[in-house]
């Protein structure tokens, strides 16, 4: 590590302890809090059955008084986390996701299409948007006045420059905005995105589609943002806001570099301080030259493992003649199974060539479009109401007091 990174580490160290030691969750701990970083290094892992034990305020190492925003993770891996953060806590969320190497402007309207509703990353983004003078579009992905069609629409009619979402829902838009026969969206500038592994094969498919570059955030409800990308396409993580270790749970050992499980210390954090928090996602960090020139680590992200983003690039690696967006998997006694949606004259090409790339590893079935995605899914308009109790003669009162 560079001596001068360790140095902003280490200033910033003391008041992180210092806050966690206001915490109900570390004050009870049998160990106490660290007085130091040589003490910090055998500090036990605070994790996410932690997290679930101590819900909702066995965290908190501030007055409630000072809280701006609560908010919970997806639960996409088990019961959900909480989190929170103070006026201070934001100032830093907003600087860490605007430093996006492709910039906020005024002259910009961004697109959030992540999660609103108590998660962090629309509200993260929005907040580094305004703060920036961008004009905010707020889709949201979990709402039903913005289907996939309504989505294409607003990028199209609003000329959006920068998007924010999974980067699964940029090959959705592009599904629906072939339905919707909408090809030109010059604006369009950039799409950000996070939430999900994604292989180079993906990546630069998605930026041939759209005629715009793919730029990586990586992070999380409980800590924010935590890396971002250089312009060759590399994650940093942000080592000047914390401390990242990499556990490998065959051995129980930490280490600075090398692949394992990630684990984060929050450098600046008021209230929820997280001290060596085992994220758990699989990752591969190391310390090195960037062409960016950048000494920060740089983090490749492997989620499920390193044998499904080699599945994805065999996917997004055939032609983009062949149309191919979306494919599942799955393992059995016999192998693995894989299918594509595929137009009917391009079939017999695809299951070829995927079958090749995978070296007879796989079974691979091309399936009509609009087997895996259906095709409502992508042209369905908007269907919203109010509730409402009064009805006239013919009308459905089945809805009444629903929203849709």
């Amino acid at each position: 590590m560079n001596s001068d990174l360790a140095k902003i580490q280490d200033s910033l160290l003391p008041a992180a302890l210092a806050a966690a030691a206001k915490s109900p969750f570390y004050r009870r701990r049998r160990d106490g809090v660290p007085a130091n970083r040589a003490e910090l290094a055998d500090y036990p892992l605070t994790t996410k059955a932690d997290l679930r034990d101590a819900y909702p305020f066995g965290m908190l190492a501030v007055d409630r008084s000072r809280l701006a925003t609560y908010h919970e993770s997806s639960g996409t891996t088990g019961t959900p986390t909480a989190s929170y953060y103070t006026k201070e806590d934001w100032d830093d969320l907003v600087e860490r996701y605007a430093r996006v190497r492709v910039g906020l402007e005024p002259s910009d309207t961004f697109l959030v299409r992540t999660p609103y509703a108590l998660m962090l990353t629309g509200h993260v983004a929005q907040a580094a948007a305004l703060s920036r003078g961008a004009t905010v579009v707020p889709a949201d992905n979990r709402s039903l006045a913005t289907p996939y069609r309504k989505v294409v629409q607003l990028l199209h009619d609003l000329e959006v420059t920068l998007t924010w979402s999974l980067p699964t829902d940029t090959l959705l838009w592009a599904a629906a905005a072939a339905h919707a026969g909408l090809r030109d969206f010059p604006a369009l500038r950039a799409l950000l995105v996070a939430g999900e592994p994604l292989s180079e094969a993906r990546r630069d498919r998605i930026a041939e589609i759209w005629r715009a570059p793919v730029v990586q955030e990586y992070g999380s409800s409980e800590t924010g943002g935590l890396a971002g990308e250089c312009p060759h396409g590399r994650l940093h993580l942000w080592a000047d806001r914390a401390i990242f270790e990499v556990y490998d749970p065959s051995t129980g050992r930490c280490a600075a570099e090398g692949a394992g499980e990630l684990v984060v210390t929050m450098l600046v954090r008021e209230a929820m301080p997280l001290l060596r928090y085992h994220i758990g996602d699989r990752v591969e960090v190391s310390y090195g030259d960037c062409p960016c020139g950048s000494e920060l680590p740089v983090v490749r992200v492997l989620g499920r493992g390193a044998a499904v983003l080699d599945l994805e690039e065999a996917v997004f690696r055939l032609p983009i003649s062949y149309g191919v967006m979306f494919w599942r998997a799955r393992r059995s006694d016999r192998g693995l199974y894989v299918q594509i949606e595929v137009a009917d004259r391009y079939r017999y090409a695809a299951v070829r060539d995927l079958t090749a790339a995978l070296a007879g590893d796989a079974l691979v079935e091309a399936v009509p479009p609009g087997t895996l995605v259906p095709v409502a899914a992508l042209t369905a308009p908007p269907e919203i109401m109010k509730p409402r109790s009064f009805y006239g003669p013919g009308e459905d009162w089945d809805r009444a007091l629903r929203y849709y």
